[in-house]
């Protein structure tokens, strides 16, 4: 059975990239011959719990030889997007409660031409890549990001008025109820999953006992897909934030939660070395909550893997099964507090990258 969405992605792409390249080679950029971000697993992608539209991102050259990254899209959620970008970039630079500004890629325009919505930053460089760098500066740099989005905390009632019209704003209400629409997703994609419906069962019964302890870390600034792809660090030491889409007003452990299910896979010792952090140098109540925001992404990450199953056919498919198969015996340790073992996180990327595309191969190639 051919795999339409697959289809309708490329189909979508050619389009797009050839009424996009007319227009921006006018105005003097020129695409490179091949475009990582187009190929691969990225027809799958969709946010759950944000903002979230079809849209090209592109590498290209200006003419005066400047490297770019430009967003385009005729998507009016796509567009959506862009725009919600850039005020929330702009914004978080003038608020009087955000301790620290993140740094931001240049923009080098921004237009809207022939029904396109196209944004254009300089591409920022950097020497490595973050899970390239040694275990200290790792730490370092993901501990100081952190702590920057901390140092924005709508503590009064002028403080949210003025952020409610640009950012979303998460209450333990709010995250209980995504839970629960996770919950229906998952049982209705994966019906025959007892295991897993247990596991979602019983990590909404924890959620719902502690939403005292959620709500206490309340109002903070919290980047939700805070991970490695989503940033870049020059040769300076800059951290330059990349997605602002992302940007909430929430838990102050959601973004940790995110960035440390991320490392279980990807770099456990990160992952160990930032929760021993939280453990010894906070209040048990703080490890509790990043606890429970923990459980909270890992139900969201089943229930976006659950979701690509009825898009997925063939080699993706088996490997999405066992990508809802892993994150779930992730959920199954955090609920006692526990990690894997090194024996499942092996299988299970022995399995990945047996079963991913050449073209995923290569997108994934500097990702990280």
């Amino acid at each position: 059975m051919p795999n339409t969405s697959h289809t309708t992605w490329l189909e979508y792409c050619s389009r797009e990239l050839k009424l996009a390249t007319d227009l921006l080679s006018k105005r003097g950029y020129t695409l490179d011959p091949e475009q990582p971000h187009l190929s691969g697993e990225r027809f799958l992608m969709q946010a759950v719990t944000t903002t979230s539209g079809q849209k090209l991102i592109l590498f290209g050259t200006s003419h005066e030889g400047t490297r770019v990254v430009i967003k385009a899209t005729r998507d009016q959620a796509g567009a959506h997007e862009i725009d919600h970008e850039r005020k929330c970039r702009a914004f978080l630079t003038k608020i009087d409660f955000a301790t620290t500004v993140f740094h931001t890629p240049p923009e080098l325009a921004y237009f809207k031409q022939a029904g396109f919505t196209f944004t254009i930053n300089a591409f920022i460089a950097q020497p490595s890549t973050f899970l390239e760098r040694p275990l200290p500066q790792q730490f370092h740099f993901a501990l100081t990001a952190f702590k920057a989005q901390e140092g924005a905390h709508a503590t009064t009632f002028k403080h949210r008025a003025r952020i409610r019209h640009i950012y979303s704003i998460r209450e333990a209400a709010d995250y209980l109820q995504s839970f629960t629409d996770f919950s229906h997703k998952i049982q209705h994609d994966i019906p025959t999953h007892r295991t897993v419906h247990t596991l979602i069962d019983d990590t909404a019964y924890r959620l719902s006992a502690k939403l005292e302890r959620i709500e206490q870390y309340g109002s903070f600034l919290t980047h939700t897909d805070f991970v490695p792809h989503n940033f870049r660090i020059t040769s300076d030491g800059t951290m330059y934030l990349l997605d602002f889409s992302s940007l909430v007003f929430g838990n102050k452990y959601e973004g940790w939660a995110r960035f440390l299910n991320f490392m279980t896979l990807y770099h456990p010792a990160l992952e160990q070395a930032l929760v021993a952090y939280v453990r010894d140098n906070r209040t048990v109540e703080e490890s509790e909550a990043l606890h429970l925001m923990r459980l909270y992404r890992l139900g969201e990450l089943i229930r976006y893997y659950a979701g690509t199953l009825e898009k997925s056919d063939g080699n993706l498919r088996t490997l999405n099964e066992a990508r809802v198969q892993f994150w779930s015996d992730v959920l199954a340790a955090e609920l006692q507090h526990q990690t894997i073992s090194p024996e499942t996180r092996t299988t299970y990327q022995t399995t990945r990258d047996t079963l991913r595309s050449q073209d995923e191969q290569k997108r994934q190639q500097g990702l990280h």
